[in-house]
C-alpha cells in the first residue's frame, strides 16, 4: 500500500466534500436573488427535459429580481411553467412575451432562521462526508500495519496528517457557513 497516495485519496474525498457543500449552500435563498436559485429547474424543451440554463441565460437586473431571456422564445411560456411548477421554490415568474422576470419576495425573520438550520444541517453532513472519509483511511492503515505493510510509527504519523486534513477541511466549512449565514440574516 502506497501512503501518499492513501493520504491523497483521503484529500481528494475531502475537497470533493467541501465542493459538494459549497455548491449545495449556494442554492440556500438569501434575501437577494442570484442565478444559483434555478439551477434546480428543468424546462420540458424540443420534447425532453432540460436544464433551465440550457434554454435561456439568467441574469440579474436589480437585487430582487431576475430575468430568464430564452435562447428560443417559443420556449417562454415553458420556462415561466416550469419555474411556477417548482414549489420548493415559490416563486411567481411574469412574462412579457420576451423575457421572464421573477420578483424575488423579501425573507421573513421566521424564513431567515428556517434557512440557517437547513444550512447548518447541509453543514453537519459534510462534516459526516468527512468523518466517513478519515474513518475508512483509518480502516485502511489498521489492515496496512496488520499486514506489515507499514509500521506502527508510520501508522500514527499518517493519521496524524490525516487529522490535519480533517481539521482545515472543518475550517473550511465552518467559514463557509458563517459567511452565508451572516448573508442570510442581513436584511
Amino acid at each position: 500500500m502506497n501512503t501518499e497516495q492513501l493520504l491523497q485519496q483521503t484529500k481528494s474525498k475531502l475537497d470533493a466534500a467541501t465542493a459538494h457543500f459549497s455548491q449545495e449552500i449556494g442554492k440556500i435563498r438569501t434575501g437577494r436573488a442570484h442565478p444559483g436559485m434555478l439551477d434546480s429547474v428543468t424546462v420540458e424543451a424540443y420534447g425532453r427535459q432540460m436544464p433551465l440554463k440550457a434554454v435561456g441565460s439568467i441574469t440579474v437586473p436589480e437585487p430582487q429580481q431576475l430575468q430568464i431571456t430564452p435562447f428560443d422564445p417559443n420556449n417562454l411560456h415553458a420556462i415561466s411553467e416550469a419555474i411556477s411548477n417548482d414549489k420548493a421554490l415559490g416563486l411567481n415568474p411574469a412574462d412579457d412575451g420576451r423575457v421572464v422576470r421573477i420578483q424575488i419576495p423579501p425573507l421573513t425573520e421566521e424564513t431567515r432562521q428556517q434557512m440557517v438550520k437547513v444550512l447548518h444541517q447541509k453543514l453537519e453532513d459534510c462534516l459526516v462526508a468527512a468523518r466517513n472519509a478519515r474513518h475508512d483511511t483509518m480502516r485502511d492503515l489498521e489492515q496496512a500495519e496488520k499486514d506489515k505493510d507499514i509500521g506502527k510509527d508510520e501508522r500514527f504519523h499518517i493519521e496524524k496528517q490525516i487529522d490535519d486534513l480533517l481539521a482545515k477541511q472543518k475550517s473550511e466549512a465552518e467559514n463557509l457557513t458563517k459567511n452565508k449565514e451572516q448573508e442570510i440574516l442581513t436584511v
